[in-house]
């Protein structure tokens, strides 16, 4: 039998503190339409590993930004392997999925607020065995946290992603259709040109081919906001991804 879809009501556990070090200042000055201040911070960040981010102070975002949501990707942990620390921190309920596959994949939610329901994965096997997908119901919206399967190397999972794209964005326009929306995480798309250092370069590689633009522009067809491109329509050099080589962050080639 395939696995079935689960949900399970939000747990309160204890916890352990993590270390203080210094991080990215991600303070803001935003505010609504009619003046109020901005009372929601959400941190959505691909940790590429997540024991490894806990042993280089990762979890000092906790304490110096006090989230309210942080949202991970590419946790690479099975269940069994999860650090404590993270697992029954102060003052917050985590939720985590993983891939059948250890070592790959995997998202985690972590939330200063119980949610009303917490669920995981799309009700699709191929893609739920893979840990891709938490959503977080609270009152007044829905929080979607995803790892969008990567096109790989010479494009070589392509067809997962194009699997992928469509079965989400129903999945999303579903949730749409109750309250509104909050998706974030790795969506392994670079849309615009603007959104790259190097567009010309990258238009057969994993996250810049015409069918992955494609899907983006598809889900904002269907009503849905890409925030940074509606605050910064013109910003550049603005990216979230620099490769290891040739000492790309360092010069800002990113993505």
């Amino acid at each position: 039998m395939p696995p079935k879809r689960k949900q399970e009501k939000a747990e309160e556990t204890p916890a352990k503190e993590s270390k203080k070090v210094k991080t990215d200042e991600f303070s803001s000055d935003a505010k609504t339409s009619d003046g109020k201040k901005w009372n929601l911070k959400i941190v959505s960040w691909n940790v590429d590993g997540l024991r490894a981010w806990i042993k280089k102070d990762g979890m000092s975002i906790f304490e110096k930004e006090e989230p309210d949501v942080v949202c991970l990707q590419e946790t690479k942990c099975s269940d069994d392997k999860l650090p404590e620390e993270i697992k029954n921190m102060k003052g917050y309920k985590s939720y985590f999925m993983s891939a059948k596959k250890d070592g790959y994949s995997g998202v985690a939610l972590i939330s200063k607020k119980e949610p009303l329901l917490v669920t995981y994965g799309l009700d699709d096997e191929t893609h739920d065995d893979e840990g891709r997908c938490i959503t977080a119901e609270y009152e007044d919206f829905y929080l979607v946290t995803a790892y969008v399967p990567n096109a790989g190397r010479k494009l070589v999972t392509l067809d997962k992603r194009m699997d992928w794209d469509p079965k989400f964005r129903k999945y999303l326009k579903e949730l749409d259709a109750k309250k509104p929306v909050i998706m974030c995480g790795d969506l392994n798309v670079a849309h615009k040109e603007i959104d790259l250092a190097k567009p010309k370069g990258n238009k057969k590689n994993a996250g810049f081919t015409p069918e992955e633009r494609a899907g983006f522009t598809d889900l904002l067809a269907e009503g849905f906001v890409d925030s940074f491109r509606h605050l910064y329509p013109d910003k550049t050099a603005q990216y979230t991804f620099w490769t290891y080589m040739a000492n790309c962050r360092a010069k800002n080639v990113g993505w």
